[in-house]
């Protein structure tokens, strides 16, 4: 079911209690300011998530209210997650959601980095 972006953060949804290590995830990346892991349900043949470790709930609330270190941090970590992964020179599509009309699930800022295929048009025409 889709959520409302402009909520206050739930920390009680999935991806916090990720991060406090309540559930388990397949790992691929860490440092200070973000956590990267595989998709439980793959979209694509190589499917990982990029999450900050604030508690942040869509990309306007993190453009918002993070701090530049911590926007910094993160926007690296997605490229670095991407480049250790052999994802550059085939090429991906980074996808991150935001509302209902986005049909964002968890409400924690997520990045998906989707590869491993032709991934087609962004959108359906």
């Amino acid at each position: 079911m889709p959520i409302d972006a402009t909520k206050p953060y739930d920390d009680q949804n999935v991806f916090a209690k990720i991060l406090r290590g309540e559930i388990p995830s397949n790992k691929v990346y860490e440092d200070e300011f973000a956590l990267a892991f595989h998709d439980i349900n793959p979209q694509a043949p190589h499917h990982i998530l990029v999450i900050p470790k604030g508690p942040y709930v869509s990309w306007d609330d993190f453009s918002a209210r993070g701090s530049d270190a911590e926007i910094a941090g993160f926007v690296r970590a997605v490229g670095k997650v991407a480049r250790e992964a052999g994802m550059v020179a085939p090429g991906y599509r980074l996808l991150a959601n935001t509302g209902p009309d986005s049909h964002q699930e968890v409400p924690h800022l997520h990045v998906h980095i989707f590869a491993g295929r032709p991934l087609g048009p962004m959108l359906a025409r």
